[in-house]
């Protein structure tokens, strides 16, 4: 039960994704290439889906808070990672 919250939150901005590409044409006017919004999937999901809302919302720039949006996804999705090595010690 205590890895359900992880496993959702590894998930659900990918499903997301993949209904939007099925759904809409938001990438294509985002991104201008295939390889972006594919690695983005792969590695940074919540990043990417952040770039795509904000490249959509404020015409095609990134600036304001849509900069700070884009940066908490970028921390949000390294946070994830970045406790995979860590070693806990029991005493």
């Amino acid at each position: 039960m205590g890895c359900l919250l992880p496993i959702i939150a590894i998930f659900v901005p990918r499903v997301a994704m993949f209904f939007i590409f099925l759904l809409t044409n938001w990438f294509a006017q985002a991104y201008q290439t295939v390889i972006w919004p594919l690695l983005g999937f792969l590695f940074m999901p919540y990043t990417t889906l952040a770039y795509m809302a904000a490249m959509l919302n404020n015409n095609h720039e990134l600036s304001g808070a849509w900069i700070v949006l884009v940066v908490v996804a970028v921390f949000f999705d390294l946070g994830g990672q970045g406790h995979s090595s860590r070693r806990v010690r029991y005493r």
